[in-house]
């Protein structure tokens, strides 16, 4: 079987800050950008991995989601504990550096963790965890 990674969503409350934080902080290329019924979708990755990309989407869009379940994802986008994303770099404290030059909010600074890697970790704006390890 040949399987690869596409795409990964993430939810936003707010396109525009999103969009600086994936665009101007990460360095990401914006792909796409799609709006449809007051609500927008915008598509970023990694620059020289056109195969990889993240899907930042407004978290209630589907029309099955109950208002208590909106409820409950608006508080855990709050706390940071909706949704996640790991990244990988060569150089962690140079990309830790550069993240915080460029204004991320930071969750841990470098750390060696007891289970074999080396991360840190930054929330996006709206509330996600974004981890970054070290390759090693």
């Amino acid at each position: 079987m040949d399987i690869k990674i596409n795409a990964s969503f993430l939810p936003h409350t707010d396109p525009e800050a999103s969009l600086a934080f994936y665009r101007d902080v990460l360095c990401f290329e914006v792909r796409l950008d799609v709006g449809y019924e007051g609500m927008r979708w915008i598509t970023v990755g990694p620059a020289g991995q056109p195969d990889t990309s993240v899907v930042l989407e407004p978290p209630v869009s589907d029309p099955g989601v109950t208002d208590e379940e909106r409820r409950v994802i608006t508080e855990m986008m709050a706390k940071g504990t909706y949704a996640f994303l790991n990244l990988a770099t060569p150089d962690l404290d140079s990309a830790f550096e550069q993240m915080v030059a460029r204004g991320a909010e930071v969750v841990q600074e470098p750390t060696d963790q007891p289970y074999g890697v080396r991360d840190c970790a930054f929330r996006d704006p709206a509330g996600n965890l974004v981890r970054i390890k070290e390759d090693r």
